[in-house]
């Protein structure tokens, strides 16, 4: 939902039952503008207002994302503002095909993000250059400090099994992101199913029992299934408290 501004975001969020929220505080893809969320903005305080009065917190923020040539310096506004949201989590995407660079300046930034007390975590995909479990723990323990963010489609499109997941080092581990899907990819492009084609959970094939099961229960849960065939029919308030209900009934 992210037509939805950060305010009204926390409210829906809250209604549907959610205990926390992950907020975009910076623009990901070409042309996306950013909520205005600066540290000192209206919209923040807004924000903080809301999460204060429903008793949510942020788990995470995104996105920073790391490219040839990419300037750490210009990561000092979105470091701050995940402060004083009091973000436990920040997303770093790796679009550097050189993944030695960009362990090296995820690194830096784990350097920079500690004092604002938030921790750098990326994620394995099958379109971008970190495309194995293996790679992503690597980099992350590389890094001191950094986590992984595990999300289920990019799982079962980049082929890892609940066993491998099993043997990770939970100290490693950030939060888990979960959705559903064919368990075969759609003949669409792999960037168009997972950032406007998934399933909520419970409504797909992947083996989302299985992977829960390989993890640790204090691992934190969170939905990640943008779909616009569901958010073309349904309000904010009714996409949210539909995904609240998947949620439950494959956590139970």
């Amino acid at each position: 939902m992210l037509d939805v501004a950060p305010p009204e975001f926390v409210a829906v969020a809250a209604g549907a039952g959610f205990d926390a929220v992950g907020l975009r505080v910076a623009p990901v893809t070409p042309g996306e503008e950013a909520w205005p969320v600066s540290p000192g903005s209206p919209m923040l305080a807004e924000t903080m207002r809301r999460c204060g009065g429903t008793g949510l917190f942020v788990l995470d923020v995104e996105a920073i994302p790391l490219r040839p040539g990419s300037d750490l310096t210009g990561c000092e506004r979105v470091l701050e503002t995940a402060a004083v949201l009091g973000a436990r989590y920040l997303n770093v995407i790796c679009d550097d095909p050189d993944t030695w660079r960009f362990a090296d300046r995820l690194a830096e930034l784990v350097r920079l993000a500690r004092p604002y007390r938030v921790r750098p975590v990326i994620e394995f995909t099958a379109w971008r250059p970190i495309r194995t479990l293996a790679s992503a723990v690597a980099i992350a323990r590389g890094s001191d400090g950094a986590g992984l963010l595990l999300d289920a489609l990019h799982i079962q499109r980049c082929g890892v099994t609940a066993a491998e997941l099993a043997t990770v080092d939970p100290a490693l581990l950030g939060y888990l992101q979960l959705c559903d899907a064919p368990a075969a990819p759609p003949g669409e492009d792999a960037t168009v199913e997972a950032r406007t084609g998934r399933l909520l959970p419970g409504e797909g094939e992947l083996p989302l029992a299985e992977l829960l099961g390989a993890l640790p229960d204090s691992l934190p849960v969170s939905a990640e299934a943008p779909s616009l065939a569901a958010r073309r029919a349904l309000s904010p308030a009714q996409f949210a408290a539909r995904v609240r209900h998947a949620l439950d009934s494959v956590l139970a």
